[in-house]
């Protein structure tokens, strides 16, 4: 495993972060919530981000990518996690891209894959049904019809899923409520008729939707892989999505360490700065540790996904775990160091706690992968 960035890693790493702060900067978080914007992130700002070639970059060459890899993406999301910028990258160009390119048909893969790397469409993930992370668990059914299938169930938390063109929806076609086997994948067009979407306002700001599904006909070309054996791939696109979701969290915990840290700098009390006393001194080189744990373990898991995916589920698990907890703790820290003030909305470090406390749930909490961790390992 390499541990450190090559110079064209390096340089994608530098121009995202230049885009953030420049086009993207927590301010566009905060207009995009208070404006209450319909679309939640900005078109023109997400056509900036295409032309750029983010779409395209773990795509495969053949199907019109850049085949740059997970390596090179995570460094965008991690400037990304900095300023909480608001796009459908995550949604569209990791899970929906993955889940064509795992588990589609050559067919669907040329039909799909080069119009997901022009910013064409945009796509979401319909997954949870419950209000913890459970991939296994799927009420929602498809039936097999004379022409296809017939949808019926309920999605919640769907990433992006109010404004996607299209929905990759998890339904079970096998018979057990809670089992992996008899799930399938289908792609669906989201202004089919029987399909409601609703936004769920988030308080992270962070765009999600409730997908209701209700007689959705969809023709038989729109299942994605094999019948009653989408889980293993489902499975992979979500190993992919935690271990990108893990560089953008730790982009937000690098965010608040800085900020703290320069807050300790600078605030006094009892007429010398807060940043002397040991105490403070001591938490401070806590949460710098961790966050250098975290950047090998985003490294190694990112490396995983390009190189090694045997080895995939558990670097996922682990990474997601590592900075779910160490996500959890920066906030915290910086809400407390700051004082009276951290706690208002008029300072950005409340939008970090309500990220992280989101960011938390997405593909699992510490709990579910510390028991899939274990379940992986043996145990």
């Amino acid at each position: 495993m390499a541990l450190a960035l090559n110079e064209e890693q390096r340089m994608l790493k530098d121009s995202a972060k230049q885009f953030f702060a420049e086009k993207a900067p927590v301010e566009t978080l905060r207009k995009l919530r208070d404006s209450k914007d319909a679309t939640g992130y900005t078109p023109a700002l997400w056509q900036e981000m295409v032309e750029l070639g983010w779409t395209a970059i773990t795509i495969p060459e053949n199907y019109g990518g850049l085949q740059f890899g997970y390596l090179g993406l995570g460094q965008i999301f991690e400037e990304a996690g900095h300023t909480l910028a608001a796009s459908p990258l995550f949604a569209t160009a990791v899970l929906g891209a993955s889940a064509i390119e795992l588990g589609g048909s050559e067919s669907q893969k040329n039909s799909w894959l080069p119009r997901i790397a022009a910013g064409e469409v945009t796509l979401a993930l319909a997954l949870e049904e419950q209000n913890r992370h459970a991939p296994t668990h799927i009420a929602t059914r498809a039936e097999k019809t004379s022409g296809g299938f017939r949808l019926n169930g309920s999605k919640v938390f769907v990433l992006d899923g109010h404004s996607a063109d299209y929905l990759i929806v998890v339904a079970r076609t096998g018979s057990d409520i809670a089992d992996a086997n008899g799930i399938s994948l289908f792609l669906v067009d989201a202004n089919t008729k029987g399909v409601t979407r609703t936004r769920t306002i988030m308080m992270d700001s962070r765009n999600a939707a409730r997908i209701d599904l209700n007689n959705v006909d969809v023709a038989a070309d729109a299942l994605i892989g094999e019948l009653d054996n989408g889980f293993a791939t489902l499975d992979q696109v979500l190993d992919r999505g935690r271990v990108v979701l893990a560089a953008e969290m730790l982009g937000g915990c690098l965010e608040m360490f800085n900020r703290t840290v320069a807050y300790l700098k600078e605030r006094e009390q009892f007429g010398v700065k807060i940043g002397s006393f040991q105490a403070l001194k001591h938490r401070a080189s806590i949460m710098f540790t961790e966050i250098e744990l975290c950047k090998s373990v985003v490294l190694e898991a990112l490396t995983a996904a390009d190189e090694k995916p045997q080895q995939l589920a558990k670097l996922a698990s682990l990474a997601k775990t590592k900075l779910n907890d160490t996500y959890q703790l920066v906030t915290n820290e910086a809400t407390q160091m700051h004082g009276g003030i951290g706690v208002t909305d008029e300072l950005d470090v409340g939008l970090f706690l309500k990220r992280c406390r989101v960011a938390m749930q997405i593909l699992g909490d510490s709990a579910f992968h510390r028991d899939r961790y274990a379940t992986l390992h043996g145990y």
